[in-house]
């Protein structure tokens, strides 16, 4: 008989020490029993966490719900109940629901997100700057015309206010288009003047 096959024999007939199982320890955790939750921890560590990295494919979240999934056992061991099936499926189970639980978490976060993108109604600063720099302006347009003559603020309000055309003023006035024109070159000086527009 070749070497390698008496060493796999021999494997095959030694007894492994396997030690305690899941079910052996939980009982003793339910009392408190820190030892046997460290030994509990080893032999469960495997399962646990590659259920949760195949449930959340990222390792530092993975790492958190595995910490978060130990310390539940650690707290409610006493629950558990032999009779319902053993004490590995019942951690897995705990594992299972904590992973969907923080996927459902990461998901809610994001539409949450989405959300609040798309119903953000708060207007830019510059958009509101703007807009308060606008009526400013309004308010002293309307000061600086109350300075102009009745003629001037006539002819600059039917051609800047209401889009008419210089000839268009003067037939709705019923001057003389070169009068329009003078009374509109003269109020728009004054109103440059009144704002503090240089050029």
């Amino acid at each position: 008989m070749p070497e390698r096959e008496r060493a796999l024999q021999s494997l095959q007939s030694t007894p492994r020490d396997v030690g305690p199982t899941a079910d052996d320890l939980l009982p003793l955790v339910a009392r408190g029993d820190e030892a046997a939750f460290e030994r509990l921890y080893d032999v469960v560590t495997g399962s646990v966490f590659g259920l949760i990295r195949r449930v959340l494919r990222d390792q530092a979240q993975s790492e958190e719900v595995f910490q978060e999934v130990m310390l539940e056992v650690w707290r409610t061991a006493t629950r558990f109940d032999p009779e319902r099936g053993s004490a590995t499926t019942w951690i897995l189970t705990l594992t299972h629901r904590r992973a969907v639980d923080r996927v459902r978490s990461a998901q809610a976060a994001t539409h949450r997100e989405d959300r609040a993108a798309r119903l953000d109604t708060a207007r830019p600063f510059d958009e509101v700057s703007e807009q308060v720099e606008g009526r400013l302006e309004q308010r002293q347009v309307r000061r600086c015309l109350s300075f102009l003559t009745e003629l001037q603020r006539e002819s600059v309000l039917l051609a800047y206010y209401q889009g008419y055309s210089y000839p268009e003023v003067s037939s709705l006035l019923g001057i003389p288009l070169g009068t329009v024109k003078t009374r509109m070159r003269d109020g728009l000086i004054r109103l440059r003047d009144c704002m503090g527009v240089t050029g």
